[in-house]
């Protein structure tokens, strides 16, 4: 199993950012660098992972008011680290930074594992919550 650390860490350099996202095929945000790159420096909280040569092998960030909500916006690990445990490490930063917030949020898309992976780590998702389901509404350009 490869080794990686996690750091608290907004100091990422571009190209690492970049060809992380193009790692895993996330073209929707390379397409226009200069987007993604200023989302991740306007971040609440960014947790980068590398491995042991310092290369940067996953990203997460989090939007979040501090109080009430933090919104976790991107979890992603370059394919050669996935089931590292790299995924994992960087959400349990980000829970235990925002611990103390009401509501923790994420949207993602219906890969296969998803699911098991995040309710593995405490999430439900929004339509099995009891007594009544969560709805979400979205709005992507």
């Amino acid at each position: 199993m490869p080794e990686f650390s996690i750091h608290d860490s907004s100091e990422l350099s571009d190209a690492e950012v970049i060809d992380l996202y193009e790692s895993v095929g996330w073209t929707s945000y390379t397409a226009e660098p200069a987007v993604l790159l200023r989302a991740i420096r306007g971040s609440a909280f960014v947790v980068a992972c590398r491995n042991d040569a310092g290369t940067l092998v996953g990203l997460a960030r989090a939007i979040s008011d501090d109080a009430t909500i933090c919104y976790i916006q991107d979890i992603l690990v370059n394919p050669a680290f996935q089931a590292s445990g790299a995924g994992r490490a960087m959400l349990k930063a980000i829970q235990s930074r925002y611990g103390h917030v009401r509501q923790t949020v994420l949207i993602t898309d219906n890969e296969a594992g998803q699911r098991a992976f995040y309710e593995a780590l405490g999430f439900t998702e929004g339509s099995d919550f009891r007594p009544e389901p969560l709805r979400m509404f979205a709005v992507f350009r």
